[in-house]
């Protein structure tokens, strides 16, 4: 009986392959730049298994980033691009939070991206379906254009791990 379990264990771990995925573009505010705007690129899952953080940063000075990123999954990874700003939101607390899925053929094999989804340019004045607020919102940077503000020693396995309260 142990064997079977150990057979059948050590098969899970075999079907299960890194996939990975990279996402770029342009951020802007009107006719600006939508610059220090933070992005994550996450795999969500559904059921039990937890939503994975892949890569996230913050754009740079022309509204520009790059995210990067992949995990181990039996089935295919479902990547969505989440952007927290606060382009033409008055004084309303928190940060409009948007989130886009994106396209499966950008998927690839292996712990490296082999291409890359460029989203184009983003207005991030445009009211999205289905946009939300974060009332609590992170202020560390880390990786992709902003690899100058990276903390070595911070999780990126859950969304609730990058809270920082005010």
């Amino acid at each position: 009986m142990k064997w079977i379990l150990l057979a059948a264990a050590v098969g899970v771990v075999i079907a299960m392959r890194d996939q990975s995925i990279a996402v770029r573009g342009k951020l802007i505010c009107g006719s600006k730049p939508a610059s220090n705007v933070r992005v994550k690129l996450w795999e969500e899952d559904s059921g039990p298994d937890p939503d994975d953080l892949l890569d996230q940063g913050y754009t740079d000075g022309n509204g520009e980033f790059m995210l990067q990123g992949g995990t181990a999954e039996l089935t295919p990874i479902d990547p969505v691009f989440k952007v927290y700003h606060d382009c033409d939101d008055s004084i309303k607390p928190g940060s409009r939070k948007v989130k886009f899925a994106l396209p499966k053929s950008y998927i690839t094999s292996g712990k490296t991206p082999k291409k890359t989804f460029d989203i184009g340019i983003l207005n991030l004045e445009t009211i999205f379906a289905k946009e939300e607020r974060e009332m609590i919102v992170s202020r560390r940077r880390r990786g992709g254009i902003n690899a100058e503000y990276m903390d070595p020693d911070k999780s990126k396995s859950s969304e609730e791990d990058d809270v920082v309260n005010h």
